[in-house]
């Protein structure tokens, strides 16, 4: 067995790994690159496409299955197993990339005509948005091993991330192998928290290390945060924006946010606006998912409440009712995407309210390098929106505690559970963090190895 790394390697997103085993090649994600590594989703794939038999899924966010439309642009034709609560974010998540990728493949190309320069191709387009999703099969269930080929085995386990989210646990020839995917973090409203692994004395195992080197603020504590900025902000007479991921990033807050007005901490007649035609296709497939909830959520549905519904609550599905937000100078609360400010409606928020001293911008996710949110949460005085210089007045909060990611502690309790025999392969994370994740891993005696992109590892 020979498994070829992909993505992830040394850096956060482009998750994507080849298991060649016998005469079969699988791929463990095939996910999108970002911020200062986007260029690399125009690279060829390290394989044929044409050749790959399946394709084993996490979970829906972007930076797992945002090149599944490439692929079969390119010629893949075999199966693509997960959850059903994946294929059914997977279908709004690609749908949407694809509609971007058209976009801004047609910008370009409009801007190159003008330079005298040739146009562009998207990196792919709906249609195959939409044929990607015809390959998915029948959705997985948590806890069942599964031979899809003779010999080789896999199971899918609750990774506790975001909806219908899994790390595979793989097993051939004697030998164990676990993907973590995206671990989640503990004690979160909504999914449950991470399961801890029943495959013991593995030989490999594939870690994600977003935030390997640090520890969260318990989910209270971060909760506290959110509401004291809401508040400071409101007293200050300015709006509060939230660049939020679509998927369980805009539920947690919605679900948050439920909380404070139940309990008078905020006014039930604050406006929050819901600003994201994904976000709002995803918390219908919450609601259709009540198999990934935990006690907590459940309970709430068995008393006929709604976790995502509020007084207050503003959904603007078109782009006419999201332009009149920005006539509202203060006492509104505004969550929109993209989580990273790296597209979609956020940026038309920023561009109005980022240099305004009474205003505050919100980050309650992990920003790459290279990402506007990035420069944002980094300091910068002045960022560029839509070839517009805005100076950088609001005041700005980062709260990492509602992140959907384990932190060091969390992954060290998860991987000692598997009782390493072989190898741990810190991935997902940039390279600093990565270093010192890695000597964490050490300090438990076990052994370690950080992959390189296109290295592959014998097995």
């Amino acid at each position: 067995m020979k498994i070829k790394v992909l993505g992830a390697a040394k850096t956060v997103t482009g998750s994507c790994y080849l298991i060649e085993y016998q005469n079969k090649k699988i791929l463990v994600d095939c996910g999108m690159f970002q911020g200062h590594d986007e260029h690399l989703n125009y690279e060829p794939f390290g394989f044929e496409p044409s050749e790959l038999d399946m394709v084993l899924l996490t979970h829906a966010h972007l930076d797992h299955s945002g090149r599944l439309p490439k692929l079969v642009r390119e010629g893949f034709e075999g199966r693509i197993l997960s959850t059903s609560a994946t294929l059914d974010l997977a279908r709004i998540m690609l749908l949407d990339a694809a509609k971007l990728q058209e976009e801004e493949a047609e910008t370009t190309s409009r801007r190159n005509l003008r330079r005298g320069m040739e146009p562009v191709e998207p990196l792919y387009d709906v249609g195959d948005a939409i044929e990607t999703i015809s390959f998915f099969g029948p959705g997985v269930k948590y806890d069942t091993r599964l031979e899809i080929y003779p010999g080789l085995y896999v199971t899918f386990r609750d990774a506790g991330h975001i909806l219908g989210s899994s790390f595979l646990e793989i097993e051939a020839d004697g030998k164990r192998l676990i993907f973590s995917g995206d671990l989640g973090n503990r004690d979160k409203p909504i999914v449950r928290d991470p399961e801890s692994p029943k495959l013991h004395d593995v030989d490999h195992i594939f870690i994600e290390s977003t935030y390997g080197n640090r520890l969260h603020k318990s989910i209270e504590e971060s909760k506290h945060e959110l509401l004291n900025a809401i508040k400071d902000t409101f007293e200050r007479g300015g709006n509060v924006i939230i660049p939020s991921f679509a998927i369980e990033r805009a539920q947690d807050l919605l679900y948050f946010i439920r909380e404070f007005k139940e309990t008078g901490e905020i006014s039930r007649d604050t406006k929050v606006f819901l600003d994201s035609p994904l976000a709002i296709q995803a918390t219908k497939i919450f609601r259709a998912h009540r198999e990934c909830f935990d006690d907590e959520a459940n309970e709430l549905l068995k008393q006929h409440k709604d976790p995502f519904n509020f007084p207050g609550l503003v959904i603007t599905r078109n782009v006419e009712a999201s332009k009149e937000i920005n006539k509202i100078e203060s006492g509104a609360i505004i969550i929109a995407g993209s989580g990273m400010c790296t597209g979609g409606r956020v940026k038309h928020h920023l561009k109005h309210n980022l240099w305004r001293e009474e205003c505050s911008v919100i980050f309650v996710g992990f920003q790459a390098k290279g990402t506007l949110g990035r420069e944002i949460v980094d300091g910068k005085d002045e960022v560029e929106i839509y070839g517009e210089r805005i100076k950088v007045r609001a005041k700005i909060y980062t709260i990492n505690g509602f992140s959907a990611h384990a932190d060091r502690d969390i992954l060290l309790d998860w991987l000692a559970k598997t009782n390493p025999r072989g190898v741990v392969h810190p991935v997902h994370g940039e390279e600093e963090t990565i270093n010192i994740f890695e000597k964490s891993i050490n300090e438990l005696g076990y052994k370690t190895y950080v992959p390189n992109l296109a290295e592959t590892i014998e097995i």
